[in-house]
């Protein structure tokens, strides 16, 4: 006997991402670009240590589209990171566990990455 209207297990498609399972997978993914942001530092350190020809053509390339998307990017993960290291803090105290508290905590994470990330680059141009 086959009841093929069912499907066979829960499948993403079926359930709807709340807003702290994306903020967890995107803590996740921030943590690593940052990691991989290092190395963009290093080589910055690398060619300004290296001489003056070779940090402008390094500094060439952060002024391309890409080389900004990327250090906007970079900066997004560190602002967000940081805004979600202190909503764990703030869980460390035993406050924020209620559903309403986690949900609305989540949004103001992610608005204030955002909006950190647009002044830290409105005060930069």
């Amino acid at each position: 006997m086959s009841n093929t209207e069912r499907p066979l297990s829960p499948h993403l498609s079926i359930y709807r991402w709340p807003i702290t399972m994306t903020l967890s997978i995107l803590h996740r993914v921030t943590g690593v670009a940052m990691t991989a942001g290092l190395v963009l530092l290093t080589a910055w350190l690398v060619n300004a240590a290296a001489g003056a020809a070779e940090y402008e053509q390094f500094a060439a390339a952060m002024s391309t589209l890409v080389g900004r998307l990327v250090l906007i990017g970079w900066s997004f993960s560190f602002f967000y990171h940081l805004a979600n290291g202190i909503r764990h803090l703030v869980w460390d105290t035993g406050r924020g566990f209620e559903k309403h508290q986690a949900n609305a905590s989540a949004w103001l994470v992610i608005i204030a990455a955002v909006l950190i990330t647009a002044g830290f680059w409105m005060v930069l141009s």
